[in-house]
């Protein structure tokens, strides 16, 4: 195959590039426990390997971002766990992170998870308390996907009866759209 010389320049640009993105998730202390791949084609950066949790997931994209020459990045990163974790498994891990996280109050906030999608619903006081709560739940193993069902409003004391009534009638509705 005849190439030309503006094609192999192409190809070199892409390799220093690719080589410099595959140097940072080698020695980045989150990411390189994991051995990643990446592999950039015409400015296409593709990354592939698995991580443990969501979290991970959007932390490398990030990581890699604003790397120049980089024009798009395709996350092919899997996302798996070291053994069999079901929906209740996972929610009890969300509960775990929420409870955690100090910008989440669990008298506000609850999890519920499908196939690995969690959606947190619920009532919060503020965006910052919404953006803890996701960010909280994909720190969790298992998680694929956070839906955010949390309304934003003044959300004052809530009974644990309150908590828990909203919980089943938001179920009966899922069970209705047949989400489970």
């Amino acid at each position: 195959m005849i190439t030309s010389r503006g094609e192999n320049m192409a190809a070199g640009k892409d390799d220093a590039i690719r080589k410099r993105v595959q140097d940072i998730l080698d020695s980045n202390a989150e990411t390189r426990a994991y051995g990643l791949k990446a592999d950039l084609n015409n400015g296409r950066l593709v990354v592939t390997g698995v991580v443990d949790t969501l979290s991970e997931k959007v932390a490398l994209e990030k990581l890699v971002s604003g790397i120049e020459g980089v024009r798009e990045i395709e996350n092919g990163v899997s996302i798996s766990t070291d053994g069999a974790i079901d929906d209740e498994d996972v929610t009890f891990e969300v509960m775990e992170e929420l409870n955690a996280d100090p910008g989440v109050d669990l008298k506000h906030v609850g999890a519920k998870t499908v196939k690995g999608t969690v959606f947190l619903k619920g009532r919060v006081d503020s965006r910052d308390e919404i953006e803890a709560a996701i960010s909280a739940a994909s720190k969790a193993r298992g998680v694929r996907q956070v839906v955010s069902q949390l309304d934003l409003e003044t959300a004052g004391e809530l009974t644990l009866e309150e908590i828990f009534h909203r919980q089943v009638n938001n179920e009966k509705k899922e069970k209705r759209k047949g989400l489970y």
